[in-house]
């Protein structure tokens, strides 16, 4: 069997190829957006965790109402939860399958609001507490609104299909990459033959 010596041109090499789709694709703008989102709010849940904390702290170093530091820290684990969705670790989600989607993401943190903004102590001598309390709670509050207005709008759902086509084009990049170097290895072992 004779090998025929007329073979088509060889493709652009991968690293060259892998280039220019870099240059192509490009970082997708919803993406980061979502990316930032996500990032504040982590720190408004992680604010509300704090505000809790201490007013969980001071309910039951008073003795005065043990049921409202009770409430709070039931406002804490919840509000831990609403910040490791949103590191969208993959071991959270998979057992809470209801953070993947924006509504309940939403919802859960409008609950974390709501916990968080309720039984205030308008007391004279916490009044910045009162208002550090309040823009917390509003703050998670909008976070969570624009989270369940968005996941309505599927927003949520495009942002999962170009996270996946995002993972499955640097997959194939670095899948091409590799074909290349094996490529260029057996070349290299097939030029000594030859000669």
């Amino acid at each position: 069997m004779e090998r025929n010596e007329e073979t088509a041109p060889l493709p652009t090499s991968p690293r060259e190829s892998s280039s220019s789709l870099r240059a192509r694709s490009g970082p997708d703008l919803l993406l980061i957006i979502c990316r930032c989102f996500r990032v504040v709010t982590a720190l408004t849940a992680i604010l509300c965790i704090a505000v809790n904390l201490i007013s969980a702290v001071r309910s039951f170093t008073d003795g005065s109402d043990v049921f409202n530091g009770i409430f709070r820290c039931y406002a804490v684990i919840v509000a831990l939860i609403v910040v490791f969705g949103e590191t969208e670790w993959e071991f959270m989600i998979k057992f809470w399958k209801v953070l993947e989607y924006w509504v309940g993401r939403g919802m859960l943190q409008i609950f974390v609001a709501v916990m968080t903004r309720a039984f205030p102590d308008y007391s004279s001598k916490q009044k910045q507490f009162v208002v550090l309390e309040n823009v917390a709670s509003y703050m998670l509050l909008a976070c969570g609104v624009v989270y369940v207005v968005l996941g309505v709008l599927c927003i949520g759902c495009l942002k999962r299909s170009l996270q996946q086509k995002k993972t499955t084009r640097e997959q194939a990049i670095k899948d091409l990459e590799e074909l290349e170097r094996k490529r260029e290895e057996l070349q290299q072992s097939l030029v000594p033959e030859r000669a």
